[in-house]
């Protein structure tokens, strides 16, 4: 049996509060490329003005979010989750975005996935109700942090990875005295050479067992990332998170879901690259004792990209199910042009993603006309801090003052480097500003 859970993560009067304190920001130096003729207002009263990208005073480089793109990935995926019996809680560690998670949780989210204390405690600051910790926390500061946000707000619930025994002995030393418990899920690791997480079904067991002994946890569930399979493929995948679904199952068995007051089973997994094989296997979980709450964990569904996410999600084996759009692009502007064949636009290292892979040319502008054309025979070879290099074949047609449009890859480490992005319709029109929190 699965629960069904929505968007109940939010405090509506809270989070509408929260949420206008961010439109009375006001605009200066701090949010690189917005227009300087900005200064002073407010992100609310410079949305109102509905200004074009192009041709109302922003500058370059500049990264803008899909309105469109943004919309449909949200639906998109929350129809998926439905589809599938799945509660989902996307990584929000992706776009720090306090009003992204809440579009997140209006499309049906059941709370928000985070990695580190401070990523809570921003989350907290917009009163999200339902957080899932995907690591295991043993900062004390922070532990009684959380320890005091449990006691202050009996709505708030926050599920954190336990992986170790000394782990689990740190969290109940700083939780000592603690109004209620903190649930814990124990992570199952994805194979030697992996990340964090137990690598035996024994430890599995030993870290449940040193739970139950303290007052300060609560034993809820099982979880991982089968993304941190070595050397992925679908098989291989089927099999670690076939080994987490049985050790769900065995931990039942065993009577270890039996805490106070507990009433579901939370089993979890699910980046933004095998969340398909995830669904087809958590699909087939029995029945336990208590009903289970299937939580899907997918973050970079949000933005997509162009490069990494746009190989490897899961919608290209699943056509049927429809397909995520790469929703952001950086706009730089050529400022050099030292011969035919290279040129070079003012983004780089600091305004890029570029982990993964380096950024694609898709469009030009034109300085003068303004007119939108394919960016054909123009590559992206190099990046400085400041400076994305062109090769610019023969068939390239591109000048002094051109504006480049770039795909990135890898939203994670595209929404970083970025306090206040424009929400951009397909017409130009700014319709709304993303502030992050990183």
């Amino acid at each position: 049996m699965t629960v069904a859970h929505r968007a109940t993560t939010f405090s509506e009067e809270a989070s509408m509060g929260f949420l206008a304190g961010l439109a009375d920001e006001r605009v200066d130096h701090r949010f690189k490329g917005l227009p300087p003729d900005a200064d002073g207002l407010t992100v609310g009263e410079l949305a109102a003005q509905r200004r074009n990208l192009f041709t109302d005073g922003f500058t370059t480089p500049v990264l803008a979010l899909s309105a469109e793109r943004l919309e449909h990935n949200l639906a998109l995926m929350e129809q998926y989750a439905t589809r599938h019996g799945l509660a989902f809680a996307p990584h929000g560690k992706t776009t720090m975005a306090p009003e992204l998670f809440a579009r997140q949780l209006d499309h049906g989210a059941w709370g928000i996935t985070l990695a580190v204390p401070h990523q809570v405690r921003v989350a907290r600051q917009f009163d999200v109700k339902r957080i899932f910790l995907a690591n295991q926390l043993v900062d004390a500061p922070a532990l009684k942090w959380v320890a005091g946000e449990l006691a202050r707000d009996p709505d708030f619930q926050l599920i954190c990875y336990v992986d170790s025994v000394r782990g689990v002995q740190l969290m109940d030393a700083a939780l000592t005295g603690a109004a209620r418990p903190l649930d814990v899920v124990v992570e199952l690791g994805a194979g030697d050479g992996a990340r964090t997480g137990v690598r035996t079904e024994a430890d599995a067991a030993a870290v449940a067992d040193a739970v139950a002994a303290t007052q300060t946890l609560r034993l809820v569930g099982v979880a991982g990332y089968e993304g941190e399979v070595p050397q992925a493929t679908p098989e291989k995948v089927d099999v670690w998170l076939r080994r987490l679904t049985s050790l769900a199952v065995e931990f039942d068995k065993a009577g270890r879901f039996s805490g106070s007051g507990l009433d579901e089973i939370v089993v979890s997994a699910g980046g933004s690259a095998w969340f398909d094989t995830v669904a087809d296997v958590f699909a087939e979980l029995p029945e336990l004792s208590l009903p289970v709450l299937k939580l899907l964990r997918s973050g970079a569904y949000v933005s997509h990209d162009d490069g990494h996410y746009k190989r490897l999600t899961p919608f290209n084996r699943v056509p049927g199910e429809g397909a995520l759009h790469p929703a952001f692009r950086l706009w730089a502007q050529v400022v050099s042009k030292p011969t035919a064949d290279q040129a070079f636009v003012n983004a780089g290292k600091r305004d890029a993603a570029y982990d993964l892979d380096l950024p694609e040319a898709q469009v030009v502008r034109d300085a003068v006309s303004g007119e939108v054309r394919p960016a054909t025979g123009i590559t992206v070879t190099k990046l400085s801090d400041q400076h994305a290099w062109l090769d610019t074949g023969p068939d390239a047609a591109i000048e002094v003052g051109d504006w480049v449009g770039l795909g990135l890859s890898h939203p994670c480490t595209s929404f970083d480097k970025w306090q206040m992005i424009p929400l951009v319709e397909a017409d130009g029109t700014v319709v709304d500003y993303i502030r992050t929190y990183f």
